[in-house]
């Protein structure tokens, strides 16, 4: 269904664009002729252009503030990433964005296991949990995505995308401590207006993309978008004999806008999106010694089960990641299933506007992963198939005055999540994890088996506003407050059963040397129902001075919050070997943000030049810890005691002419733990035998196997996973009139890229998960003119090896697991509109 589908796009958008072909004379042109590309402050392509004079620059209409104003008027950080420059730089979904926008960072093993952050703020890197809040929130024409996994799809008719920096709690309706990501679409128009786009390019990369929109009565108009990705993996399974992490997204949108006066209007959205990715493996990156007994590390494990197995020699495929080989042997799937449904009401009432908002949306995950990131059989399956619900109501004031506007909003959303777990060991456990006669004997692992049945109910509202009184003509001052009620229920039960289906029990605790005690020491059985509500107050204040016409300086504080958390993937047992339930909910993250900036346009607008300095310190930072007890939970929710990240950001776009634009975006971030003495401790300190818990023996020396091993590990003082110290992205695209077939228009090149230092891919930072910093380099060259496009590009131009994210292996063993970033890509697009 889903091929036919596909084919049938493709069929429809190549017809299109040949239909459009002899006719583009009478097309109006919706591509414009500027450089592609993110840009910063003031630099996308405006929603509604309010002034279209080349020689006095753009102007950028953006809804940051929930009311269109211009994107250099607005007192905050923000980047605006137009609709035309994500399709032209092929950055066609959220995890595609840290290549525009360099203080973003988005990292995903899997849809699923996808965190955002910006300026290495807004979730703990490294934990896969419902139970805390999102700290960056994702915003599509108004209606909160809740989770980031629920807004993986691809981009669909988007108009253009706003990236937030810092708190905006007292903007949108739920709380986002470290920014916001909002994505306006294209909506309905009264005028009969249509797109088609086919992209084909090289590992049998297929994208077509086609949207129409028109009047269906004098009041009624309607626009229906359709797109389509597919392409093949990026890795060989030498195991399965495919390729996998491929790419296969299906999405359809459509909306239908009543507007019976122009007073009023009201939107009905739909939208649905299917990903059915074979989709997300790893392959053998290094083996980093740990303190683990030398006989039970990686390379000797690997050796045992040979020995004991003649004539097996089992070898990675290559432990070079940059071959792009693996041999995992678990089943995979990547199955995402998002979608929903809106009405948004918009209705004037003399100098200000009610909005209304109502959002249903749903999520569905079935996956199959391997999660022993080898072709043993050690973990045989691991899968967590989630669905989720959501929905969503606000309604939005918004008043505007000579001296004074104000938004103030009410919001009420309401989730549920279910997770049905099952992790499985297989026929190599045994070896791979006891020692001695155990080791040798394979049923006492194989087939054990681990069922995870859990849910989480979370409610939340909201009283919030925001006001801007103009002190006088350039002085503005921007108070705001927040009033946040959550309430979350949770619900976690562990059953485990051995290869013979027998239910086992841990308590009390068997006697040591038993099968039942290996097997204990693998899962643990555990039912926990945390509970927990919370009541928090938020407050800014921004003042901005009007320096110049196009000179405007701000300075923000903002007192904010992320919302207490539940554990919801199981908690530490006490030493009576119970659920330790004072670890059942995790305390709020106090927020404390300080922010400066400048904002200017100059040489008659043709460019702009922004600069911000920011400071934000967190106290209770939600982060992942463990218990140094290897058979109950790999890690839990809990808290840090500070975290800060402080930096300066800037943003530059210059266009002299309408032949040529350039832009270029840099960012310095200083995010670091200042407080965690109970972190988890990386690779090279763990695996060996736990000190005394009385603290009267010393832990051995990093990576030296039989060490002593700390149960935690003070990492104070060191960065936080996931962010470079410096990221860079820049652009630039010169254009020429030219006649090309007997077809008026432009003759275009264009060059962007970006570049990230380097960063670690581990909670607790790892010397054998460094990601060493990296370059790309994109290149396109085409012809367009009034109402067509055709462009043929490269990516990865140079075919620079980088690392996309490092994994360690459970289990201590000291292998690390990876996957590589894109090689060189290529391919062609045409583009046509009427």
């Amino acid at each position: 269904m889903h091929s036919f589908v596909r084919c049938g796009l493709l069929a429809a958008t190549s017809l299109g664009a040949l239909w459009a072909a002899p006719a583009f004379a009478q097309f109006t042109s919706t591509i414009a002729p500027v450089a592609a590309g993110a840009e910063g402050d003031g630099t996308g392509q405006a929603a509604q252009a309010e002034d279209e004079n080349l020689s006095r620059g753009d102007v950028i209409i953006v809804t940051a503030r929930r009311r269109q104003e211009t994107a250099q008027a607005v007192p905050l950080a923000i980047s605006v990433i137009r609709g035309d420059s994500i399709e032209s730089t092929g950055n066609f979904n959220v995890t595609k964005l840290p290549q525009l926008a360099p203080t973003l960072q988005v990292y995903t093993s899997n849809p699923r296991n996808t965190s955002v952050n910006i300026r290495g703020l807004g979730v703990p890197f490294g934990l896969t949990s419902d139970g805390f809040e999102q700290g960056v929130g994702i915003y599509v024409d108004d209606v909160y995505n809740s989770r980031v996994a629920a807004a993986t799809f691809d981009f669909l008719d988007v108009q253009q995308v706003e990236v937030l920096r810092g708190p905006q709690g007292t903007l949108y309706g739920k709380n986002t401590t470290a920014g916001a990501i909002n994505i306006t679409t294209n909506q309905p128009t009264f005028e009969f207006e249509g797109r088609a786009e086919l992209t084909l390019g090289n590992l049998d990369y297929k994208q077509a993309k086609a949207a129409i929109s028109g009047p269906l009565s004098d009041t009624v108009a309607a626009r229906i978008a359709i797109a389509s990705t597919s392409r093949r993996g990026t890795i060989y399974n030498v195991t399965t004999k495919r390729w996998i992490n491929e790419q296969d997204n299906i999405g359809l949108r459509g909306q239908l806008l009543f507007k019976p006066s122009e007073d009023l209007s009201i939107t009905l959205s739909g939208d649905y999106s299917r990903q059915d990715a074979y989709c997300c493996g790893t392959s053998f990156v290094r083996v980093g010694p740990t303190q683990r007994a030398l006989s039970r590390q990686y390379d000797a494990l690997v050796a045992a089960i040979n020995a004991a197995t003649p004539g097996r020699n089992y070898a990675v495929p290559s432990r070079n990641v940059y071959d792009r080989l693996t041999d995992i042997d678990a089943p995979l799937q990547a199955g995402n299933i998002i979608g929903g449904a809106s009405a948004r009401v918009k209705w004037n009432v003399g100098a200000g506007t009610f909005t209304s908002i109502t959002a249903w949306r749903f999520w569905d995950w079935k996956p199959q992963n391997d999660r022993d990131f080898s072709g043993l059989s050690i973990v045989s399956a691991s899968n967590n198939p989630s669905q989720q619900d959501q929905y969503s109501q606000e309604f939005r004031y918004n008043y505007e005055g000579d001296k004074l506007d104000f938004v103030v909003g009410l919001f009420g959303f309401k989730q549920r999540i279910d997770t049905q777990g099952l992790e499985r060991q297989g026929s190599d456990a045994s070896r791979w994890s006891l020692t001695g006669a155990q080791a040798a004997d394979p049923s006492i692992l194989s087939g054990l088996t681990a069922n995870n049945t859990q849910y989480l109910k979370s409610d939340s509202a909201a009283l919030y506003g925001q006001a801007s009184y103009k002190l006088t003509d350039a002085l503005t001052i921007q108070p705001g407050l927040r009033l946040n009620y959550d309430k979350k229920e949770g619900f976690y039960q562990r059953v485990v059963t051995t290869g013979a289906g027998t239910v086992i029990s841990c308590t009390p605790a068997p006697a040591a040397g038993t099968a039942l005690a290996a097997q204990c020491g693998v899962y643990q059985p555990q039912t926990t129902s945390p509970k927990a509500s919370k009541w928090n107050f938020s407050y800014d204040i921004n003042v901005n001075y009007k320096v110049a016409p196009d000179v405007l300086v701000y300075a923000t504080y903002a007192k904010s919050f992320k919302t207490l958390g539940i554990n919801q993937n199981g908690l530490p047992l006490t030493t009576a070997n119970v659920p330790d339930l004072t670890a059942s909910t995790v305390k709020p993250e106090s927020v404390n943000h300080f922010e400066v900036g400048i904002k200017t346009q100059f040489w008659d607008r043709r460019a702009t030049f922004n600069l911000s300095a920011f400071l934000t310190e967190i106290r209770d930072f939600q982060a992942t810890v463990n218990g140094g007890q290897f058979g109950t939970v790999r890690g839990y929710l809990a808290n840090a005691e500070k975290v800060r990240s402080a930096g300066i950001e800037a943003d530059f776009k210059i266009r002299p002419s309408d032949r040529f634009t350039a832009y270029a975006n840099a960012a310095y971030t200083d995010a670091k733990y200042v407080k965690f003495s109970n972190a988890p401790c990386p690779p090279e300190l763990s695996g060996g035998t736990f000190v005394a818990a009385d603290g009267s023996q010393t832990s051995g020396p990093a990576g030296v196997p039989g060490s002593l091993s700390p149960r935690s590990c003070n990492i104070s003082g060191q960065q936080l996973p996931g962010v470079s110290k410096f990221a860079f992205s820049y652009g630039a695209e010169l254009n020429q009139p030219a006649n090309l077939l007997g077809k008026e228009g432009q003759v275009y090149l264009g060059v962007d890229g970006n570049y990230r230092s380097d960063w670690n891919s581990n909670a607790s930072p790892s010397i054998y998960t460094k990601v060493e910093g990296y370059a790309l380099t994109n290149f396109r060259a085409g012809f367009r003119g009034d109402g067509f496009d055709v462009f043929g590009w490269v990516r990865n131009a140079f075919d620079v090896e980088y690392i996309d994210l490092l994994q360690v292996a459970p289990g201590n063993t000291g292998l690390i697991a990876g996957t590589a970033g894109d090689q060189r890509t290529w391919g062609g697009t045409i583009k046509f509109s009427f």
